[in-house]
């Protein structure tokens, strides 16, 4: 009969039709626990859209006849975990600094609360553990820009560095020395060599650099370059750097500086999660 399939000799299934250098393709039926299976995907997916959230629309999506929502599972779910929690966050609230470090157990618990705010909103820049990266300063060591008391890191935190909008943020901005024709580059390199002898433990003093560091910079950096966290002016006495130490850096600082920025986190935060945040990286240079 026309247009019937042909037949394999050896398989007895039908062939499709085609054929490559002699090789027939079998049109060999899928198995019946596959169609099966299929199908029963088939329905259970209708189901499954009738039943719950699934088609997006313009501005919605269709709620599905349950009405379920897994958005308001979580925050059911996260509501009693603030309840769980509500003695611990309103006592932490409620009491200073200085008195919740001088509770063993309410400073074990804001250890462990201001490490997830850390790992949430301050490890993007100042890395895992106050590890620190270029521009980012470390908080795991007992060198601090701003202080390091329990008060000064709050206030850090809850007024940023340099931010817009904070009238109450940390604001300090060092001259550009070289940009701003203050300097010029020969005294810029004269004082860029003087920070390198003081960093390293030997300061070349009476050189022309002690004399201009004296002039310009001692103000703000102190005498000896012991910094002054009152003014955000870091110590340049050690060979801890916000950006680089070596010469070039420094004469590119002192031409034209770079100035960093810490956001505001009162108002992103609630005022536990800042106290928390400040037991925690208080805790990870010793504070002061």
């Amino acid at each position: 009969m026309a247009g019937t399939p042909e037949k394999d000799a050896i398989t007895g299934q039908h062939t499709t039709g085609h054929e490559w250098d002699g090789i027939r393709e079998l049109n060999t039926p899928l198995p019946k626990w596959w169609v099966y299976v299929f199908w029963a995907c088939v329905v259970f997916s209708v189901g499954y859209v009738v039943a719950y959230p699934a088609i997006p629309f313009t501005n919605s999506f269709s709620s599905g006849m349950l009405g379920y929502s897994s958005r308001a599972e979580v925050e059911v779910e996260m509501q009693q975990a603030a309840l769980a929690h509500k003695d611990q966050i309103d006592a932490i609230a409620a009491k200073s600094l200085d008195e919740i470090a001088a509770d063993p157990a309410l400073r074990n618990y804001a250890m462990a609360g201001g490490q997830v705010v850390f790992k949430e909103n301050c490890a993007p820049c100042h890395q895992s553990g106050g590890a620190g990266a270029f521009g980012f300063p470390t908080l795991a060591d007992d060198e601090w820009i701003w202080g390091g008391t329990l008060d000064d890191i709050y206030t850090t935190l809850q007024h940023g560095i340099r931010w817009e909008g904070n009238a109450d943020t940390r604001l300090s901005e060092m001259p550009a020395f070289g940009a701003d024709g203050i300097l010029e580059p020969a005294q810029i390199d004269a004082v860029a060599n003087y920070v390198v002898s003081l960093a390293s433990g030997a300061p070349q003093t009476g050189s022309d650099g002690a004399v201009l560091f004296e002039e310009q910079c001692a103000a703000c950096h102190g005498f000896e370059g012991e910094g002054q966290t009152m003014l955000g002016a870091p110590a340049l006495n050690n060979q801890l750097w916000l950006y680089a130490g070596d010469i070039e850096a420094l004469k590119a600082q002192i031409y034209k500086p770079k100035h960093g920025v810490m956001p505001a986190w009162g108002g992103r935060l609630d005022d536990a999660d800042i106290k928390q945040a400040a037991i925690y990286v208080h805790s990870l240079g010793g504070g002061q």
